[in-house]
C-alpha cells in the first residue's frame, strides 16, 4: 500500500533487513501510523515467525496489573490472585512480543522491565524463582523518548536497551501519493466486511481525501471510509457527499483556519476572496450532490446567480 515514490519504500527495506536479525526494535511514529503493522511484518519475516507474537498496550494498564499481565502472578500474591496466571512474556516465549506505548509506563515498571531485557528472565509477581525465557522484544511510541530521557521522565538505560534499531513511520500527511492506494486497500476490506457491493471512490471524492491532513492518520482513513461505504447505496460509488463535514472542508475548523487559508492563497484581496468562494460554493454543491437548486437556496443565490458562478469559477461539469 505504498507509491513507487513513498517514503515508506526505504522503511519496508529496513524492515526486511533488521526481520532477519534477533535485536530489539523501537517503532516511532503518531497514532494510527501502523506501527503494529510493522511489528507484525518483523515478526512474520523472522525464523520466530512460527512462534506467538504477543501484544499489550503498556498504557492500557496500571503499574500493578501490567506487571501481572507480561509477568504473571502466583495465586495470592494480591488482592483478587486466586490462581496462577502465566504473563505475555512467558505466553510469548520463543516468539516476539509487542509493547506498545512503551513511552507511558511507570519508572518502577521501567526498571523491572529493564531487568528482563538484560537477565533474560521474569519473574512472576509472588514467585520465589525467576523464570528463563527467549522473547524478542519490539517496542513502539507516539512520544519522543529521547526528549523523555533528556527530562528524566524514561530511563536511558531502557531506552538504549529497547531501541538497538529504531525505525520512524511519517505521518500520512507527509505520503499523500500513499493516500489513493492506501484508501482502496482499505476499500476493498470493508466492502467485503459490510457485505455491500459498490463501485469505490469518486475522482471527486478521492481528490478530497488526497487533500485532507489525516490527524489521526491511517486509522482516521479507515473510520471515514467505513463511514462512506455505510452511507452509500447498495451497487453506488462513494461520493465525495458522503465524506464527513470536517473533510469535506478539508479540515478547516473554525474561523483562525479560515482566515490562515484566505492568507495563504496568492493573488489579490479579490483574486483571494474568489478563490475561497469558489471553494465554498463547490462544497455546498458536492454536499448536496450537485443539486443545483438545494445549492442554490442555501447560499442564498438564484439558480441563474449559481450558473454564473458555476461558468466563472470554471466548475461546470465537475459532477461528472
Amino acid at each position: 500500500m505504498r507509491a513507487a515514490n513513498s517514503p515508506l519504500n526505504a522503511i519496508c527495506e529496513m524492515t526486511w533487513k533488521v526481520a532477519a536479525h534477533d535485536i530489539p526494535v523501537l517503532i516511532t511514529g503518531e497514532s494510527g501510523t501502523g506501527k503494529e503493522l510493522v511489528a507484525r511484518a518483523i515478526h512474520y519475516r523472522s525464523p520466530r515467525w512460527d512462534k506467538p507474537f504477543v501484544v499489550e498496550n503498556c498504557a492500557a494498564l496500571p503499574e500493578q496489573l501490567l506487571e501481572s499481565e507480561l509477568f504473571g502472578h502466583k495465586r495470592g500474591s494480591f488482592t483478587g490472585a486466586y490462581e496462577d496466571r502465566v504473563g505475555l512474556f512467558q505466553q510469548a516465549d520463543g516468539g516476539t512480543i509487542f509493547l506498545d506505548e512503551i513511552g507511558d509506563t511507570s519508572p518502577g515498571f521501567q526498571v523491572k522491565l529493564l531487568r528482563v531485557l538484560q537477565e533474560g528472565e521474569i519473574r512472576p509477581v509472588g514467585a520465589a524463582r525467576p523464570v528463563k525465557i527467549d522473547v524478542r522484544v519490539i517496542s513502539a511510541t507516539n512520544r519522543d523518548l529521547e526528549d523523555d530521557v533528556r527530562q528524566g521522565h524514561f530511563r536511558e538505560d531502557l531506552y538504549y536497551r529497547l531501541s538497538t534499531l529504531s525505525i520512524h513511520l511519517p505521518p500520512l500527511r507527509e505520503r499523500p501519493m500513499d493516500i489513493p492506494l492506501v484508501a482502496e486497500s482499505l476499500f476493498k476490506d470493508i466492502a467485503q466486511s459490510l457485505g455491500k457491493p459498490l463501485l469505490g471512490f469518486t475522482d471527486a471524492a478521492m481528490r478530497c481525501l488526497r487533500e485532507y491532513h489525516w490527524p489521526g492518520n491511517v486509522r482516521q482513513l479507515q473510520n471515514e471510509i467505513l463511514r462512506m461505504a455505510a452511507l452509500a447505496d447498495d451497487g453506488g460509488s462513494l461520493g465525495a457527499e458522503l465524506l464527513s463535514p470536517r473533510v469535506l472542508r478539508g479540515g478547516r475548523e473554525d474561523e483562525e483556519a479560515e482566515l490562515s487559508l484566505l492568507a495563504g492563497l496568492d493573488g489579490s484581496l479579490k483574486e483571494r476572496m474568489e478563490k475561497l468562494e469558489a471553494k465554498l460554493v463547490k462544497e455546498v454543491l458536492i454536499r448536496h450532490r450537485w443539486n443545483k437548486s438545494r445549492a442554490a437556496e442555501e447560499l442564498g443565490l438564484s439558480r441563474v446567480g449559481l450558473r454564473g458562478k458555476l461558468a466563472r469559477y470554471g466548475l461546470e461539469g465537475e459532477d461528472k
